[in-house]
């Protein structure tokens, strides 16, 4: 492997062999050693030192010997670095590695090899390789070296873990060193994508832990953050949204948002970040990732705080950050699709503080929004909210009457009572169960576990939240100690995992932020018991209180059996005692919240006022909530009350009091007795003494207020009512001090009514009384009141009178015990009952009844104030809810879906790409292992062939191509072998039926195009030379199909100002390339407007080259398509023309009529004109059956008999068939109406037709077993012989197949060469393989030559116009078709069906499929007779009589004279004499002469006048010198010198087809020189070969040159063009041909077959296509000889036979020393001839080889049979060059004398000795300038002339 110190020369060499692919396979059999194969040593690491740090960047390398020796130990390595040499200062080996994909397949091979070759040596090796390149500032290499090996991590992401770091810390380095290069490619997108597809969730790794992989994916964040922190840009930030949107992992979503939240608080550059994440669609997207139930805590907080981030930065307008503030949305709605999602501590947590500490002011309805979601919380979740709200109630003086002002708070706030259901989610110990079984492997953090509060007094008036840095709030302070032991901050166990409290920086934070809040630990705990209790958890391990966090913590999954006893169950004591505590808090807090809401945050006393305070109790009475509160109703709105009363008293006291205070507390006395009076006559405990104090004090304070007035009265009786209920109702204490306060009221009080005296005499005697009997100490504290009382009322109520026995009050000792006594007495029971009951209730019934009424009405006020605020609250909730979704959820998923989609295209393109590279490889290996390739297999596969797509000019598709996917179809045979059973196809009669009815159309309008006027004008006003200045732009783009044989394409076309385009869109691409292509427009020829289907939908594009593209639109579309492509092409193309006038414009019909064209030509170009396509079977060209002897042992054309009869249709060319026919015509009825009459229910063109003809050939055979269902049609039915099928014709009416053009150029068709097996004939049992052919044909080439013949015959040229009539002309349709029985079904007319008017797609798929398999007829290109053809003498004749027409030599043999130029290179041989073919003729300069361009061996170029007719001599031509050839000062010569001892000839020579430049090769550099025959200077300058240039060829149309060398290899390259004119050659080869061993000496090229002809000394002949560079075959011409055969010449024919002349070197004597070969264009050899002479030119002309000889003979052979055609014309002089003319009027001969000859037609009686028809001329010269202003014909021409030049006859 040591190649690499002597590799200069290798370096060269590779280059003739195959270039630097040559060494892949060596990779490959690396590859192929097995995981367990590879040897000793070669896969451990080799040096220590090499390993790679984890930390810090890459060390890069210097390239040295030693580093490489040691890298050597490594086998991949070594190679990569024998390819860093290879392309070291040899920018020919990088070009060529960057021509043939290399880099791309070494990328593909090294993800092949087995990871445990895969070690840091190789990526040291590469990084040796990248350096190289990058130090030789070759930046397509370098792009490409980034592209398929750096940044390709299916090579990295295998082996083990220092080699993938170590590669992902050598791409950070190079990025720092410049990161504007990658950023764009390899930058955040690309990033995420590599995350997203190596180390995402789904992704084995089984060579790595867990760790690494972290580490691997940290690097790689960390590189996103290091272009993020050089300022994001827009499309970076959507790339990380879509990222987040479409990732749906929370360890990735952790890791980007970690970058976000660590970019926002530190970048230098967050200033651009936050502008960026604060548009729409950006950073607001992230609320949705919150509604999404799998995702831990912790992603919801990092959530939070990137939004905090964002809130509290000050770069930005506070306008920007509403919508991230939800304040178009609201948080309602969000709480709303949390859904029965578990709301957790960390949630409410986040949002409060969001809420609270981002914004300058907090907004309360998002508040009280949290509020509402948190009712579903944990009740420690609770606890801290109604901290957080107190705190902010006491620290901002209007915070309760923002809270007052929202909707529903009422409602909102009281559902904090709720208890903790099940149905709410706080299944507590369950849910966090499910976590830690989830997520076995990941320890749960204890954070996200538990939940601890502080605890703070009613009393601290606490500083505002919005001071307190957010780290030190609540939330997050878990410095608890329990009651009775000092317990450290965070308890360590080992069942915990570890803890997750992470401040940003904990020690400051413990020191700098001392919490504000004092901390009292009585009142709180944060659990509750789930439904059975019996589940709670206990406290923390060794914690004596149970004051901690009841979440159970996170054990290892190992350990999950056992975490009943890691985290242990305390008793039920302690956690009911802890849960009380709590709820007690809770009770506390929040009855604060709403009694400051009530008291400071409502101040007003009106009615509305007072409904809103109502609607808290109307809240906690709620049907449906008052049973699920944490505490009986009553109680809370005790609670309540007493805090208002409280309220209440201090607003009243020290002489504050107000209208408004006293109103209010007026309004709460009422509310207080309605309380007492109906909540407290069921539930005794609420008449409480601090309520009783409140009140009293309260109506002290109103006493005073209300003094005067008769308010006071109706307080006074209140005050006694609920003293009164008090004694009644209260305990002990409660009625002693209720007592003492009665007795000190009746005191003062003058009781003046009977009925109030009554009810108070009546109330105290039913507690006595009561009290008596259960022998209470309440009888002591009522005697005092009795006392009291009794004097007052003692008249009044006529005590004296009923009650004699009353004890006296005044001051008797025994009065105790005497009333005791009485009380039982009748007196006074009766006296009670009787007297003092009634009015007492009267009482009662009078005072109080309004009152209640008063209230009741209130309270239904409140609830419904209340309903109505609830459901304004939730409509708000569900608006808040719908703008949730549509301004985040909808945008989120939107975006997943997006980045979806461009995530799948972009790992679809990666593998179409992959898919491209080897399937790339395995083409280069074809060459690589074939018989010609440098790894040659000894043993070659069987290669299969299948028809190309490529045809000739005249539309010929000869070509075989190799068929890679070759099956041989047995399973097809298999089945129709096992069938038996003869399934007769359906007679087309039937098929179309029910669904035609629909769609036929009566009138049939032209397939035109009206375009209006102004794009016409527009077309022709662009100017070219302006067009090349512009910049490509993109005019139009649509989506449309490819129409090919095979398959329907999907993809879209794109047209530029300089290009059309096609992408295919198909998913499974052919070749992983598929059918994409590009033409610049100058190539484009011919755009054709066509149907598709019967629908006019179809455009199909003709380019220079031969090669057309069939594609399908839109119906709407398919014209704006044409009018824009025509707006950009040159008028050549044809324009808005229907067929009938485009064929009208064409004038062919005038061409075939004077026999410029052949009848196939005619027929092919009517074929194509009439919309028939080789791209759709359903309309392939039609030719006719031509001759109907196909028994006679030899065929006579010159006997008519032997024809067809053309003038009928092929059903009744047979008579007998005729009148059946006209008798079904006439019979035919439709019941329906819907079917016209017609002679034939089946077409003489159809898909199943073509493929009936062409079964042996792939892709047909494939395409026919697919419309067989899967088999061959059986074998009686197969075309198996051409007799046999003109027979069935002729007896058969019915079948009216015409033929196929393969019929007359395409003999491989006519054989089995895939050796199909096509099934037995049923009578004799004879299997089908080639078609059996005439009698009169020898071979498949015999059959096609003598066809071919036939068609262009006499008979057929005087009769063909009559077919023409029937298929596409008069006869096709109308009267003139029902005549000739010519009437064929009506669905296979153009229009007769509008497929659109068809709904139901499955209907139209059905018809499509019929008329598809049915067949259509052409367009109708002619409405009157086509003209007759002339005859061969007519045409003669016709000819002879215009002025400038030539005669074609070939056609007049025996009459051909030669004539002699001297003066051009006088004793110098002539080695090049063309006329161009191509030359661009203005009009005005139509009949001036063209450029004859001359080369000679001193290298002197001339460019001559040329006229191949004189108008006085007809027959005779023009020739006018270039006078500089002779004036040494003026002279043009070629750029030398040229290589020493080479033989100059005309292959060193090609002149461009419109005479603009010279190409020439030959030069001592190995160059190819161009040069400007305009200008005379050179233009270009290319050198590409590693030896001398020996032959250069180009192709007909002007598009490729091709030069072969002493190297052993070719090259085609591109000829540039400008506007459609040759302006030079491309820099670099288009490809490299290689397989020859030794020089090569001649090349051909033919770009419409796609083929490349090379020959050599080694005596092949290799053929490649040229857009491939594929190698095809190898001809090997045959020689008996086993001397050394060389090929001097070759040139390819327009059908593609390759004609080639072998010689043999070293012999002189033997007498087949020199041959003519003939071989088709798929590689059969067809013949050869022994040649007397050596040839030194040669070319083909039609049917003609032309060659001239150094033994001084012009020969003409006919190409088929190589024969000559006449007598060699001896010249006098050894032959250098040989050329034809463009019209076929002249062969041009240059000499070894420097001579000219022109051969030509004459007739001698014509020829005047006095006349010159040879003129020389000066462009300068004041001669030549006159001369064309002359009229040629005048006498004083002819006397100018006569004596200043020579004219010579050069005789035979």
């Amino acid at each position: 492997m040591r190649l690499i110190n002597c590799s200069f020369l290798f370096q060269d060499v590779i280059n003739c062999i195959g270039g630097l692919n040559v060494l892949f396979p060596l990779l490959e059999q690396i590859s192929h050693f097995g995981e367990g194969q590879i040897p000793e040593g070669l896969n451990e690491s080799t040096v220590s030192e090499l390993i790679t740090p984890v930390e810090g960047d890459w060390v890069v390398l210097t390239s040295t010997k030693a580093s490489e020796s040691r890298l050597e130990r490594n086998l991949i390595a070594t190679f990569i670095l024998i390819v860093k040499h290879f392309i070291q200062r040899h920018p020919i080996n990088q070009d060529n590695l960057i021509h043939s994909h290399g880099v791309a397949v070494l990328g593909a091979l090294l993800q092949k090899v087995p990871s445990a070759l895969m070690d840091v040596n190789v990526l040291m090796a590469i990084q040796l390789l990248i350096e190289q390149v990058s130090l030789e500032k070759n930046m397509q290499l370098l792009q490409q070296m980034y592209q398929y090996l750096l940044f390709d991590f299916r090579i990295w992401n295998r082996g083990d873990f220092p080699f993938r770091i170590g590669h992902i810390q050598y791409l950070s380095t190079i990025i720092k060193d410049s990161r504007r290069v990658f950023r764009k490619k390899y930058g955040v997108q690309f990033l995420l994508d590599t995350l997203r597809i190596y180390y995402g969730s789904d992704c084995k790794y089984s060579e790595l832990s867990p760790d690494d992989i972290r580490t691997i994916r940290t690097s790689l964040y960390g590189l996103i953050k290091y272009f993020l922190s050089k300022g994001g840009t827009h499309e970076e930030i959507q790339s990380i949204m879509g990222y987040i949107a479409a990732i749906n992992e929370e360890e990735q979503l952790l890791g980007i948002l970690d970058i976000l939240f660590s970019l926002l608080r530190t970048s230098p550059t967050r200033g651009q970040l936050f502008l960026l994440l604060f548009e729409p669609g950006n950073a607001d997207i992230l609320y949705a990732l919150l509604l999404n139930h799998k995702y831990s805590d912790k992603l919801r907080e990092t959530i939070f705080k990137v939004m905090e981030q964002m809130l509290k930065c000050t770069n930005v307008y506070e306008r920007s950050k509403q919508r991230i503030r939800l304040r178009e949305v609201g948080y309602s709605g969000f709480g709303l699709l949390l859904n029965e999602a578990p709301v957790n501590t960390s949630l409410i947590k986040s949002l409060t503080n969001q809420i609270i500490n981002t914004d300058p002011a907090i907004n309360f309805k998002d508040l009280l929004s949290v509020v509402y979601i948190s009712h579903r919380a944990y009740i420690n979740v609770r606890v801290v909210i109604c901290r957080k709200i107190l705190q902010i109630l006491q620290s901002q003086p209007d915070a309760a009457h923002q809270i007052s002002q929202q909707v529903g708070w009422q409602d909102t706030l009281v559902r904090l009572f709720l208890k903790a259901n099940f149905e709410n989610g706080n299944t507590l110990h369950k849910h966090s169960r499910a976590i830690i079984m989830k997520d076995n492997d990941k320890n749960i953090s204890v954070e996200d576990m538990k939940s601890n509060f502080d605890e703070k007094t009613d009393e601290e008036k606490i500083a505002s939240f919005a001071s307190a840095p957010v780290s030190s709030d609540e939330w997050s302070l878990e410095d608890r100690q329990s009651l009775d032991s000092n317990m450290p901050l965070f308890q360590e166990d080992s069942s915990m995992g570890e803890l997750s409290f992470k401040s940003e920086n904990q020690e400051e934070f413990w020191h700098n932020n001392p919490s504000p809040l004092s901390l009292d630990l009585s009142g709180t705990d944060s659990c509750e018991p789930s439904d059975g209790g019996s589940q709670m958890p206990d406290s923390l391990p060794s914690t004596p209180s149970p004051v901690e966090s009841m979440k159970p913590f996170p054990v290892q999954a190992d350990r999950e059996s056992s975490i009943t006893n890691d985290v242990g169950f305390s008793d039920d004591f302690s956690l009911l005692e802890n849960k009380e505590r709590c709820e007690e808090e809770l009770i506390q807090l929040l009855t604060n919240i709403l009694s400051c809401i009530m008291c400071k945050g409502l101040e007003k006393s009106d009615d509305d006022t007072w409904v809103e305070r109502g609607q808290v109790f109307s809240a906690l009475t709620k049907p449906g909530i008052s049973s699920e509160l944490l505490r009986p109703s009553d109680e809370i709105k005790l609670i309540l009350l007493q805090k208002m009363l409280e309220w209440a008293v201090t607003e009243n006291r020290e002489a504050k009091t107000n209208p408004v205070t006293a109103e209010n507390a007026f309004r709460l006395t009422l509310i207080t007795q309605d309380f007492l009076q109906s909540e407290g006559l069921v539930n005794s405990n609420i008449w409480t003494e601090k309520l009783l104090e409140d009140l009293m004090l309260l109506f002290d304070s109103l006493s005073v207020w209300y003094a005067e007035s008769p308010v006071w009265v109706k307080l006074s009786q209140i005050q006694i009512q609920l003293l009164l209920g008090f004694i009644g109702r209260g305990n002990l204490q409660v009625c002693a001090v209720a007592s003492a306060k009665l007795n000190t009221l009746l005191q003062t009080k003058v009781i003046e009514n009977q009925d109030e005296a009554c009810y108070i005499l009546g109330k105290l005697e039913h507690v006595l009384s009561q009290s008596i009997k259960e022998q209470t100490e309440i009888y002591s504290f009522l005697i005092p009141l009795v006392r009291t009382l009794v004097p007052k009322i003692y008249e009044l109520l006529f005590m004296n009178l009923h009650l004699p026995s009353l004890p006296l009050t005044n001051g008797s000792a025994s009065f105790f015990e005497d009333f005791q006594e009485y009380c039982s007495s009748n007196e006074w029971q009766v006296y009670i009952e009787k007297y003092i009951v009634p009015y007492m209730k009267k009482y009662e019934t009078h005072t109080f009844y309004d009152g209640h009424e008063s209230m009741a009405l209130y309270w239904k006020d409140c609830y419904e104030a209340l309903m109505v605020n609830m459901h304004k609250r939730d409509r708000e909730g569900g608006e808040s809810k719908l703008k949730f979704q549509e301004f985040f959820v909808e945008p989120f998923n939107r975006k997943a879906r997006q980045e979806n989609l461009r995530y799948n295209n972009m790992l679809k393109q990666l593998s179409s790409q992959q898919l491209a590279t080897l399937r790339r490889w395995k083409a280069v290996k074809l060459y690589l292992t074939c018989e010609r390739g440098p790894w040659a297999k000894r043993k070659q596969n069987p290669i299969h062939w299948k028809l190309a797509n490529v045809e000739n000019y005249s539309r010929m598709r000869l070509k075989l191509v190799p068929n890679y996917n070759f099956k041989t179809h047995e399973e097809a045979s298999a089945l129709r072998d096992n069938l038996g059973i003869q399934h007769s196809q359906p007679s087309s009669d039937s098929l179309l039926l029910e669904v035609v009815k629909q769609v036929k159309v009566s009138d049939m309008e032209e397939d035109k195009l009206d375009l209006p006027e102004e794009e016409i004008t527009a077309r022709v006003n662009i100017d070219e030379k302006e067009e090349q200045n512009q910049k490509e732009k993109l005019v139009l783009a649509e989506d449309c199909e490819l129409i090919t044989i095979i398959d329907v394409i999907p993809g879209r076309l794109e047209i530029t100002t300089q290009h059309i385009y096609f992408y295919d869109g198909s998913t499974e691409k052919e070749d992983g390339v598929g059918f994409d292509f590009k033409w610049p427009h100058s190539q484009v020829r011919e755009i054709h407007l066509r149907r598709y289907n019967l629908r006019r939908s179809a455009l199909e594009i003709f380019h220079v080259d031969q090669s057309n593209y069939f594609l399908n639109f839109k119906k709407e579309v398919r014209n704006k398509v044409y009018s824009r492509l025509l707006s950009l092409h040159s008028p050549n193309s044809y324009g808005t023309r229907s067929p009938q006038e485009l064929f009208k414009a064409s004038g062919l019909t005038q061409k075939w009529v004077n026999r410029e064209i052949s009848n196939f030509d005619y027929l092919i170009q009517l074929n194509t004109m009439a919309g028939r396509t080789y791209n759709d079977l359903a309309q392939y060209p039609v030719f006719p059956w031509i001759l109907q002897d196909y028994t006679s042992e030899e065929l006579d054309l010159n006997n008519p008999s032997v024809f067809r009869d053309l003038s009928k249709p092929i059903g009744v060319v047979n008579d007998k068939n005729a009148k059946a026919m006209r008798e079904k015509y006439e019979n035919f009825e439709d019941p329906m109406g819907t079917i016209d009459k017609f002679h034939y229910g089946t077409h003489y063109s159809n898909s199943a037709g073509v493929m009936h003809y062409l079964i042996r050939t792939e892709p047909f055979t494939t395409l026919h077993i697919q419309l067989q269902s899967g088999r061959f049609d059986c074998a009686d039915r197969q075309f198996h012989s051409i007799p046999a099928t003109w027979q069935a014709l002729m007896d058969n009416p019915y079948d009216v197949k015409e033929l196929i053009p393969e019929f007359f150029y395409f003999p491989e068709f006519l054989e089995n060469q895939n050796q199909f097996n096509l099934g037995r004939l049923q009578v004799s049992k004879e299997l089908v393989n080639d078609v059996i052919l005439p009698k009169w044909a020898k071979s498949a080439e015999d059959f096609i030559y003598k066809h071919r013949k036939a068609l262009e015959s006499e008979y057929v040229s005087a009769h063909l116009h009559e077919w023409i009539d029937l298929i596409f002309g008069y006869k096709q349709r109308g009267p003139a078709a029902v005549e000739a029985l010519n009437v064929f079904y009506y669905c296979s007319y153009e229009g007769a069906v509008d497929l659109d008017a068809l709904t139901d797609e499955k209907e139209r798929k059905a018809l499509e499929g019929m008329i598809n398999n049915f067949g259509q007829t052409p367009c109708q290109l002619l409405k009157e007779p086509h003209p007759s053809r002339l005859s061969a003498e007519e045409a003669v004749q016709k000819q002879a009589k215009t002025d400038t027409s030539t005669f074609n030599l070939f056609q007049h043999l025996p009459e051909l004279k030669s004539f002699f130029i001297e003066g051009i290179s006088d004793g110098i041989p002539l080695v090049k004499a063309i006329v161009p073919k191509n030359q661009s003729r203005s009009f005005m300069s139509q009949g001036s002469p063209e450029l004859l361009i001359t080369v000679s061996m001193n290298y002197i170029i001339g460019t001559h006048g040329w006229l191949p007719y004189d108008r006085n001599i007809s027959n005779y031509f023009t020739f006018i010198r270039d006078q500089t050839v002779t004036n040494p000062k003026t002279q043009r010569s070629m750029n030398g010198p040229f290589a020493p001892g080479l033989e100059i000839t005309s292959k060193l020579f090609i002149v461009s087809h419109d005479a603009k430049l010279l190409f020439s090769a030959g030069h001592w550099d190995n160059s190819i020189q161009v040069m400007s025959l305009t200008k005379g200077k050179l233009v270009s300058h290319n050198i590409r070969h590693m030896d001398i240039v020996t032959c250069l060829a180009t192709d007909y149309c002007g598009i490729h040159l091709i030069s072969g060398s002493r190297d052993t290899t070719c090259m085609i390259w591109q000829i540039t063009q400008q506007g459609g004119v040759p302006v030079g050659l491309a820099s670099k080869p288009f490809q490299i041909l290689y397989g020859h061993s030794d020089e090569v000496l001649s090349v051909a090229i033919s770009t419409e077959l796609d083929m490349a002809v090379s020959g050599s000394r080694d005596g092949t002949v290799i053929i490649h296509t040229i857009q491939k560079g594929q190698y095809m075959r190898t001809l090997r011409p045959p020689c008996e000889s086993s001397l050394l055969l060389t090929i001097p010449n070759l040139a390819v024919s327009w059908e593609g036979h390759v004609v080639i002349y072998s010689s043999i070197e070293e012999s002189t004597t033997l007498k087949d020393k020199n041959a003519l070969h003939l071989f088709s264009v798929n590689g059969k050899h067809l013949g050869s001839q022994v040649l007397k002479e050596q040839v030194s030119d040669i070319c083909i002309i039609g049917e003609h080889i032309v060659t001239g000889s150094l033994q001084g003979f012009l020969s003409i052979r006919d190409l088929h049979s190589l024969n000559l055609s006449i007598n060699p014309l001896a010249m006098r002089s050894p032959i250098h060059c040989v050329c034809v003319t463009k019209e076929y009027s002249h062969i041009l001969v240059g000499l070894e004398d420097g001579k000219l000859i022109v051969v030509g037609v004459g007739k001698p009686a014509e020829v005047k000795p006095s006349i010159t028809d040879l003129v020389s001329r000066t462009f300068g010269d004041s001669l030549g300038s006159s001369l064309i202003q002359l009229n040629q014909t005048s006498p004083l021409w002819i006397n100018k002339l006569k004596n200043k030049f020579d004219f010579s006859k050069y005789s035979k």
